[in-house]
């Protein structure tokens, strides 16, 4: 009897310590899942790699184990329930299955043979920095499902570039009171410009908003190619540039930053921004992952990679719905990129204003992974997009990557109506509403079809699986003002020709001026470019040109005498690289309130 009576005072002390909803299981053991059905643990280019290897040569590779959380059979009352029951399943089976793998790499760590590794708990998985002898030694436990290289080869999504926020129906949400009020949204991309105006208020802040993997930027959302802002400003981007530029204007963003600085990215940076992503704060008890993931990035060229599948699934467990740039692979069918086409992305081909696809847009049919139905799910639009840029400006961009951002803003216009929607029922609710285009039904062009927000909308409404939550202002339009359809014009510029204006490098004195300008080129699939050809054209005071070939850290200097305006400017054109992001390094004589040795002020777009 008191046996009973003591068991029962514990049971209702937990219950009060921890609430009804904490318990996601319903016995103490973590619930796992076995990975089976691979004969190898590695492939044969990264068996390659190892046996090519120097005797203490350090590579970097991702150990997935076989045991894996169980997720489906997380539960909870809503989606902070769900979240929280996530993260400790995914927690629970890391701490229970490691110990064996970490215990032998921190001895092999005192031995010399391994340099550091990571555990990871998003996936149950370890990324491993060793020699190929403890490489192999690990290829061989039984618990070791997969080992796969860290080295990646992922773009972003990105092409030459329109979209209208009407073709997609946000304003009709915006009238009813759903603006992204309460979201959160998040991109995996190049980085923020969190400076910009139409951005830096709807940053959350604070140290759970911002994550860079690879310690360049701790503290700051910072961008150095644009293509983050790009895609941040179409999700949420207000209208301090004089419209409405943004699908969701009024919710926050937090960024993962998984290009580091030379515009490259590794596996391990992205599981770890996977996994940051699902608990920002390092604190499972705080409901503070956001609502909405974007990804603009594909793998540099189509094919089948499942690297990141894992990763997917725990965020459509914990009610992320994954959405994913198609890929720029167009027009030919078979051009699906990885991980759009992995069965747990949703992946987002781009269409103009017209409706008409991108020329570019990648094509299905895919199976990767055991993928059914048609590639892409959806399209949106991704033409002559008018979003946000670095140093507070606007830009006029096309790709899938700017497709993608207006299914994700679209989803926090939907969750501000219906927060607690699970993935599945996200996704049920997009391709069940689309506007159905090309051949009647489905199809590996446009998918399921056009977004249509509105009808999404209403479609939840006549089948519901949970009740819309009411706003403050119904029916009252929000102050910002919609996008009109011919205001921005698209200015044409030449196939594989990129210019930018540098700023004023002027000089302050003489009757005669001149002026030195060094630069750098360097674009994300190369890092620093060699022998390409720079061309400055000067103008106020300035005629002709002047030629420099960069070499081999990818710089040059041009100089111009006898400048007769103090405030000439100088346009480049790289003329034999596409995807150029020209960097200023220094000028002779220049204005100081204008240019600042070492800031990137010139950027090149595509």
């Amino acid at each position: 009897m008191k046996k009973s009576l003591l068991s029962t005072l514990i049971a209702l002390l937990l219950v009060s310590f921890f609430g009804t909803r904490g318990f996601a299981y319903a016995n103490s053991a973590p619930a796992m899942k076995i990975l089976t059905g691979r004969q190898s643990s590695m492939d044969a280019a990264l068996q390659s790699t190892l046996n090519n290897a120097l005797q203490d040569e350090m590579l970097t590779v991702i150990v997935t184990l076989r045991q894996q959380a169980d997720l489906a059979r997380v539960v909870g009352a809503d989606r902070a329930a769900r979240q929280q029951g996530v993260i400790r399943a995914l927690q629970a089976t890391a701490n229970a299955t490691q110990g064996k793998l970490t215990g032998l790499l921190n001895s092999r760590m005192a031995q010399g043979s391994v340099k550091n590794f990571e555990a990871l708990w998003v996936f149950n998985g370890i990324s491993v920095t060793a020699t190929s002898a403890v490489i192999n030694e690990l290829a061989q436990d039984s618990d070791v499902y997969s080992i796969t290289s860290d080295d990646l080869q992922i773009v972003p999504a990105f092409a030459p570039a329109e979209a209208n926020i009407s073709l997609v129906n946000a304003p009709a949400l915006w009238g009813q009171g759903y603006t992204g009020q309460g979201m959160v949204v998040a991109n995996m991309d190049s980085g923020v410009d969190g400076n910009h105006p139409d951005l830096s208020a709807r940053w959350r802040g604070g140290s759970n908003s911002w994550f860079d993997p690879y310690g360049q930027h701790p503290s700051t959302p910072t961008d150095l190619s644009g293509h983050g802002t790009w895609t941040m400003g179409a999700m949420v981007g207000g209208d301090a540039g004089g419209t409405t530029i943004g699908v969701a204007p009024n919710a926050q963003w937090i960024a993962v930053k998984i290009f580091n600085d030379s515009g490259s990215s590794t596996a391990t940076a992205i599981h770890l921004g996977f996994q940051w992503l699902l608990d920002p704060d390092n604190n499972p008890n705080t409901a503070d992952a956001p609502n909405v993931v974007n990804n603009s990035w594909t793998y540099s060229s189509p094919g089948c990679y499942l690297d990141f599948e894992s990763d997917l699934q725990s965020l459509r467990a914990a009610g992320i719905l994954p959405v994913f740039a198609a890929g720029n692979g167009g027009p030919y069918g078979n051009t699906s990129y990885s991980p759009s086409n992995n069965p747990s992305a949703f992946a987002v081909g781009a269409i103009d204003n017209n409706s008409q696809i991108y020329s570019l847009s990648s094509r299905g049919p895919t199976t990767c992974g055991g993928s059914t139905g048609p590639f892409p799910e959806l399209v949106a639009p991704g033409v002559n997009i008018l979003t946000t840029d670095l140093y507070n400006g606007y830009y006029n961009a096309t790709g899938t990557s700017l497709a993608a951002p207006h299914v994700a803003g679209g989803l926090a216009l939907i969750l501000s109506a219906y927060p607690n929607l699970a993935a599945v029922d996200q996704q049920l609710a997009l391709i069940n509403s689309a506007v159905d285009l090309g051949v009647s039904g489905p199809d590996d062009v446009y998918g399921y079809g056009r977004l249509d927000l509105l009808a999404a909308f209403n479609w939840l409404a006549v089948n519901p699986t949970s009740t819309p939550a009411p706003t403050n202002t119904p029916t009252a339009i929000p102050t910002f003002t919609s996008v009109p359809t011919a205001t921005f014009t698209p200015t044409p510029m030449p196939t594989k020709m990129h210019i930018g204006d540098l700023d004023r490098a002027s000089v302050l004195s003489g009757t005669k001026w001149n002026a030195t300008v060094t630069i750098k080129v360097h674009n994300a699939a190369e890092g620093v470019v060699a022998n390409a050809t720079v061309t400055g054209k000067w103008s106020n005071g300035a005629t002709g040109t002047i030629t420099c070939v960069t070499n081999s850290s990818g710089i040059c200097t041009v100089t111009k005498t006898g400048l007769s305006s103090k405030t000439s400017s100088v346009k480049f054109t790289v003329t034999n690289i596409t995807h150029a992001t020209l960097t200023y390094l220094s000028s002779s004589n220049h204005d100081p309130e204008t240019d600042s040795n070492g800031t990137a002020i010139v950027i090149l777009k595509p």
